[in-house]
């Protein structure tokens, strides 16, 4: 039977100034599944999310995608192997146009022969973000700016995008709409990581998912099963 992992994380171990973000996180993603990582504030969820990313170093553990080891690349190098994430915060270039931040998107080599189309995708995807392509970024509402982030991760032409609390700071209805696009693109075969405090809704939408406590994987299994978990219902449901 062929490995159809397309990500996974062994071991892996990140501290802050001698404090321990992570301790020996471990987990996998098959091609064309949407996982997600709850916990609480602090549990180590971001730590994850950049670790991967290339963004923040790791003492020990190793990433692989596409069973490439991945751990000590630069984060632009694993851009250019299919990771794409949307950032906590959106980190988009405010000063930019709507478009020229998708374009700066779409500029990795993987990415650029297909440009214009992945422009006209993002574009059918988000109407608003056609209406202000010329505005600048910085002048979006959170939600705008929002649809802004994941866009430019589409542009890139990922095999995975994660997602880091695309949530926080959204009002309910932008919220619901941010994951129903993270359950269109989904839909559309790109794998997602989904990381995310908003426990009920991102094991409603994912395939499997992981718990994180104090930098630790401490439950792990199928959505519904976690959802039905009276730990993960006492701790992050309030029942």
């Amino acid at each position: 039977m062929l490995d159809d992992t397309l990500l996974s994380v062994d071991g892996l171990c990140v501290a802050y100034d001698g404090s321990n973000a992570l301790n020996g996180v471990s987990l996998k993603i098959r091609k064309g599944e949407l996982i997600c990582v709850v916990g609480a504030n602090g549990a180590g969820k971001t730590s994850l999310i950049r670790s991967i990313a290339g963004i923040v170093p790791s003492f020990s553990g190793s990433v692989r995608m596409n069973g490439v080891d991945i751990t000590k690349l630069p984060p632009w190098d694993i851009c250019e192997l299919g990771i794409a994430q949307v950032a906590e915060g959106r980190q988009i270039f405010g000063a930019l146009s709507v478009e020229e931040n998708l374009l700066i998107g779409g500029s990795l080599k993987r990415a650029i022969a297909d440009q214009d189309a992945a422009l006209e995708f993002v574009y059918g995807l988000f109407g608003r973000l056609c209406e202000r392509r010329r505005q600048f970024a910085g002048t979006l509402s959170g939600g705008e700016q929002q649809m802004l982030a994941i866009g430019r991760a589409i542009m890139s032409k990922p095999e995975i995008v994660m997602f880091d609390e695309p949530s926080i700071g959204l009002s309910p209805v932008v919220t619901d709409m941010m994951f129903d696009v993270v359950k269109s693109l989904h839909q559309r075969g790109i794998t997602v990581l989904l990381v995310e405090q908003n426990v009920a809704k991102s094991l409603a939408l994912s395939n499997r998912g992981y718990v994180l406590e104090n930098g630790s994987v401490v439950l792990q299994g199928q959505s519904d099963e976690l959802l039905n978990n009276t730990d993960v219902q006492r701790a992050f449901l309030g029942m």
